[in-house]
């Protein structure tokens, strides 16, 4: 089968189109003919060596697909050949091929099409889970959300929006995306390159009440402006270190103020617990994307054959939402 694949680890270079054994699905898994697929920041560093994919995964990147399903694996129900699906994988979604567990896979709503589909795994779910599961987020608090205009970002303002009526947000933003990530939804957008200590400009929103949310990507830079930025019993969840590992915590601020701070991945856990994710995500939020409440929001779809010339979008930033690779015919 056609696949992007490796030749070593790197730059954009290192990608490279060519022929991969096609897969064949295990117990409780299925084979998905594959239409689409999007690009994460984590296929970019997983290209560059330093985001190995989880034990028996496929090295070839790519964490959803868009597609058909085009054979079952043993002990799979529920679903049949031909139906159209969307679903996590540990890797292999720069392919033409690739295998899923059925826990996993969600229908494709009849409004949608493949390449929107392609667009929801990662990002939405990430943003739902992290929010709405573990930071149990609800009507009428606020967040914050780091990264404006980025795919977990972009997911974010739309599912507080469709999902916490009357919540309030607030989003750092590069000044270039400010605007659109204002229309999108967002209440308070401050630009990150003039203020890199947001923390005076959320107690001045919130009267001094501070977040009940943070979602963060950043990591140790942020660490202090995000803790004192967030309010009593308030939650900051980490789900990335882009800006280092290591900061000092004011133990004390924080155990006064009965704040959490909750470390999270998606990729590695565990396949039931991705399972229960995907279950509670088809209930609540699922049907926002049916109703085109939520439409995913892409800023260009390209053939696989241009896998490069996607990274470098990314790279560079200059997207707004999701970038797409188109893989297969429909």
């Amino acid at each position: 089968m056609k696949a992007v694949l490796l030749d070593g680890f790197g730059g954009i270079d290192a990608l490279k189109m060519g022929e991969a054994e096609k897969p064949s699905p295990g117990e409780k898994q299925v084979l998905i003919r594959v239409v689409a697929t999007s690009i994460n920041r984590p296929d970019l560093v997983q290209r560059e060596g330093k985001y190995p994919p989880p034990p028996g995964e496929s090295e070839i990147l790519g964490l959803e697909v868009a597609g058909i399903v085009e054979e079952l694996g043993p002990g799979v129900s529920g679903w049949k050949k031909g139906d159209r699906v969307i679903s996590l994988v540990g890797g292999g979604g720069y392919a033409e091929y690739a295998v899923a567990y059925a826990g996993h896979l969600m229908a494709i709503p009849e409004s949608m099409s493949f390449e929107e589909a392609a667009c929801v795994c990662e990002s939405y779910i990430t943003a739902f889970s992290n929010i709405f599961m573990l930071g149990g987020f609800r009507a009428g608090q606020t967040a914050i959300l780091h990264g404006g205009g980025g795919g977990v970002n972009t997911a974010a303002i739309q599912l507080c929006r469709a999902l916490a009526p009357e919540c309030r947000l607030i989003v750092t933003a590069h000044p270039s995306k400010m605007e659109r990530v204002r229309e999108l939804g967002a209440d308070l957008v401050i630009d990150f390159t003039q203020t890199p200590d947001f923390s005076d400009a959320v107690k001045e929103f919130t009267g001094k009440k501070g977040a009940d949310l943070i979602l963060d990507h950043v990591g140790a830079k942020y660490l202090d402006p995000n803790m004192k930025s967030l309010g009593i019993e308030g939650k900051l969840v980490v789900i990335g270190i882009i800006s280092g590992i290591k900061a000092e915590l004011n133990l004390a601020l924080m155990m006064v103020k009965r704040q959490q701070i909750i470390g999270s991945v998606l990729r590695s856990r565990p396949i039931s617990q991705k399972a229960e994710i995907v279950e509670e995500f088809t209930r609540r939020a699922l049907p926002k994307f049916s109703d085109r409440t939520i439409v995913p929001l892409i800023e260009k779809i390209f053939p696989l054959d241009d896998v490069r010339e996607a990274h470098r979008m990314m790279e560079e930033d200059r997207h707004f939402g999701k970038i797409v690779l188109k893989v297969g015919e429909e």
